[in-house]
């Protein structure tokens, strides 16, 4: 008999879990300077954002927000990121790399999104909750990226989380956040980036019972 007729069929269960494990551990981070100027295509944005729709929310209060720069549009957020910079930067201060990187940065990936927090209204559901839903819904566009072979990369310079950034995307309520930059794109490189991992055995404490 050959190998084959004696290994066992795998199980559904199975390989659902490998499809998973595949996925997740495929993530990576690829920064905008390693992205090529291929476009994203609508019916990619749609997928990424409609998953991120499916994050983890206590309370249904869904309090994602996603603005989308495409086009001329980066432009437009980069000259704010410059400008809010120079703004709330003392002049002693101002860093004339740190300042050109936010003004080149948007423009070097196809697509930008700012990741927003909507608060609740009653605020019965604590912030940190809310912003702990966001960050899940980030990690779905991000596994949804890599899924498709797309380049993608979670940034949140000190000015993301400023109020003026917020009322500039137009969330207007004081207690409403940006979260930072979604960049998106293809990478450049065919090959795609390798990662590790510390052991997981020296980052859980089993509590005896």
């Amino acid at each position: 008999m050959s190998d084959e007729t004696n290994t066992p069929p795998l199980d559904a269960l199975s390989l659902r879990l490998a499809a998973a494990n595949a996925l997740i551990r495929r993530r990576r981070t690829i920064k905008p300077a390693d992205m090529s100027a291929k476009p994203v295509e609508n019916t990619h944005l749609a997928a990424i954002l409609e998953n991120a729709n499916w994050a983890p929310t206590h309370g249904m209060t869904e309090p994602w927000r996603f603005f989308v720069f495409t086009g001329e549009g980066r432009q437009r957020l980069a000259e704010f990121c410059q400008n809010l910079y120079k703004q709330i930067t003392p002049e002693d201060q101002v860093r004339p790399d740190k300042l050109e990187k936010l003004g080149t940065q948007p423009l070097k990936a196809p697509v930008v999104i700012a990741v927003g927090m909507k608060r609740q209204e009653i605020e019965k559901i604590p912030e940190i909750e809310e912003i702990e839903s966001v960050a899940c819904a980030v990690q779905n566009m991000h596994l949804t990226a890599s899924a498709l072979g797309m380049a993608a990369f979670w940034s949140s310079p000190p000015i993301s989380y400023t109020s003026e950034m917020a009322e500039w995307l137009g969330l207007s309520d004081p207690r409403d956040k940006c979260l930072g930059f979604f960049y998106l794109g293809w990478p450049e490189s065919e090959e795609w980036p390798e990662g590790s991992r510390g052991q997981i055995a020296d980052k859980v404490t089993f509590v005896p019972k």
